[in-house]
């Protein structure tokens, strides 16, 4: 087997601790030395120096959790070149897994190049990815206590939700806030409305009669403040992101040009993928990073499960949450796919090729800097006639018609 990697190295890590082998090659015998280092910086700073004094070319290591990433900033500011890898590609034989071995391992699959690097971006989309993961959690935290607040509501027979559509809302929140200042009157609740909630006032009354007792107004005070506290949180995760986002704000609002991408969404798709494409060779490559195709999976002539792997799952749901708005807006090229789609392989599969090309866009017009383009909602019958009119001749037949076709004049 090739020998690509003369003076390599592994790195098994873990929380507390580093394994690495060092692996060199020279006048046909191959020498291995493993020691264990801390992963502390002042452990760090001495694997650093030990490769240093072993001419280390190539150290790879496993992303596992975040213990990688200490490791991975400290290395990258030496000479030497660093690889990640996916567990998953790199396991080991069966009943030999020990710290050592794993390491060893590691630096033999890097030496022979068996090892495919992972995706590591440079360190302001790491930023970026970071904050918009950190306000998805705490989005979803605060819908967390909305809900909290609705199972309170409904433990004091209050049907507050049932009348408006946006419990939090100016008018709900200030008939919440009385609510916790001891206010019960219906009348005087369903007075606090505003906007088009006025038009509502018999039912808001019907609605806030019940049984508020100080428990409930406790636990909604409670829930408020949790809420008000996470929405704070939340604009000034919004206002760090909008300073790391300044430099690549031109290629984000490029990205809103496609249908269902929201500004949100650009951020999103920035984050995780970067704005430098010449890391996926091909929109192919980036699609099958992102785990949005069928799973490559044949024996004898057949195809097993297809299933689509799990991939980038931030960026895969993102996508996929965008792609129903997407199929919505009218005489597109994504609308005719997933309707296309659908009458064959389902809804759900359906919805997966329309984020597949939505993100095959996105690597074009990042590579290109262009804006989307639209092929447009007849673009499948423009392609091939003849199997339209084919499909449509023989679902006619089946409906009991003789079709004799002639060509338009």
């Amino acid at each position: 087997m090739e020998l690509l990697h003369p003076r390599c190295a592994g790195l098994d890590v873990h929380k507390d601790s580093v394994v690495a082998c060092v692996r060199l090659a020279q006048a046909g015998t191959v020498s291995q030395e493993v020691r264990t280092f801390a992963t502390t910086t002042d452990g760090l700073l001495a694997l650093a120096a030990w490769l240093a004094e072993q001419h280390v070319t190539h150290a790879v290591m496993e992303s596992t959790g975040v213990y990688w990433k200490p490791v991975w900033h400290l290395l990258d500011d030496g000479e030497v070149q660093l690889s990640l890898a996916n567990a998953r590609h790199a396991r080991n034989v069966p009943g030999r897994k020990t710290d050592v071995n794993d390491a060893t391992w590691l630096a033999d699959l890097l030496a022979h190049g068996l090892l495919r690097d992972s995706f590591v971006p440079p360190a302001p989309i790491q930023q970026m990815r970071d904050l918009t993961r950190t306000r998805k959690q705490l989005i979803r935290e605060r819908a967390q206590h909305i809900q909290r607040i609705q199972k309170v509501l409904q433990d004091a027979n209050i049907k507050l939700d049932s009348v408006l559509t946006h419990l939090m809302g100016k008018s709900g929140r200030a008939m919440l806030d009385a609510m916790v200042q001891g206010v019960t009157d219906p009348d005087r609740l369903a007075a606090l409305a505003v906007g088009h909630a006025r038009k509502k006032t018999a039912a808001l009354v019907a609605a806030l009669t019940g049984k508020v007792t100080a428990h409930h107004r406790a636990l909604l005070q409670l829930h408020l403040g949790l809420y008000d506290a996470l929405s704070k949180a939340i604009a000034e995760v919004d206002a760090s992101l909008g300073k790391v986002l300044a430099p690549m704000k031109a290629r984000a609002k490029l990205l809103t040009t496609i249908p269902g991408v929201s500004d949100w969404v650009a951020q999103v798709l920035i984050a995780e993928i970067g704005i430098d494409m010449t890391r996926f060779p091909t929109a192919s490559h980036l699609v099958s990073w992102a785990g949005l195709c069928p799973r490559c999976d044949e024996s004898a002539g057949k195809r097993h499960n297809t299933r689509i792997r799990d991939g980038a799952p931030w960026l895969k749901a993102t996508l996929v949450q965008a792609a129903w708005p997407a199929v919505r807006t009218k005489d597109s090229y994504l609308r005719a796919q997933f309707y296309r789609l659908k009458s064959k392989r389902g809804a759900k599969k359906a919805i997966i090729a329309v984020a597949a090309s939505m993100l095959t866009a996105a690597w074009h017009m990042l590579r290109d800097g262009v804006e989307y383009h639209d092929l447009g909602g007849d673009y499948f019958a423009q392609r091939d006639k003849s199997k339209v009119a084919g499909r449509l001749v023989r679902r006619l037949q089946d409906l009991g018609y003789e079709v004799d076709i002639k060509n338009a004049a």
